[in-house]
C-alpha cells in the first residue's frame, strides 16, 4: 500500500501516513466540500493497514475545526481503531490542541469517551 501525503488546504487537513512506523497524522481544519473525497484514501490506507499489519498504528491529530462531514468521517477511523483495538491490536489516538481554541478539546473529549483504545488529548506549548 502506497503511503498518502495530501497537502492542506484552506478547508482540507494535511494527511501523511507512514507504513513502515505505523502512523497517521492528520493536520489542519476539515471542512471539505466532499469529505468522502477528502477520507476515502485514509479510510481505505486504514483498513489495509489494520488487515496487512500486525504492528501498533498511532494517530496523530491536530485538527483545528471539523464540519459535520468531517467528524462522521473521524468516527468512522475511530471505529476501525475500536475494532482493531477489541481485537488485540496496539492502537493510539494523540489529539493535540492549540490552549486558546477549547472547543477543540471539548470534540476531542466527546470522541474519547466513545472509545477505549489509548486516546490523549494534550495542549500544544
Amino acid at each position: 500500500m502506497n503511503d498518502l501525503h495530501i497537502s492542506a488546504t484552506d478547508s482540507t487537513p494535511a494527511v501523511h501516513t507512514d507504513w513502515a512506523a505505523g502512523r497517521l497524522e492528520m493536520t489542519g481544519d476539515s471542512y471539505p466540500e466532499n469529505s468522502f473525497e477528502l477520507f476515502q484514501p485514509v479510510l481505505e490506507w486504514l483498513a489495509a493497514f489494520l488487515a496487512e499489519s500486525d504492528r501498533p498504528l498511532a494517530v496523530e491529530l491536530q485538527l483545528l475545526y471539523l464540519n459535520t462531514s468531517s467528524v462522521r468521517a473521524m468516527m468512522d477511523i475511530f471505529d476501525a481503531l475500536q475494532d482493531a483495538h477489541e481485537a488485540g491490536r496496539q492502537v493510539s489516538v494523540r489529539w493535540r490542541y492549540d490552549r486558546d481554541n477549547e472547543r477543540v478539546a471539548e470534540l476531542a473529549g466527546e470522541f474519547k469517551e466513545d472509545y477505549t483504545f489509548p486516546f490523549d488529548i494534550v495542549p500544544k506549548h
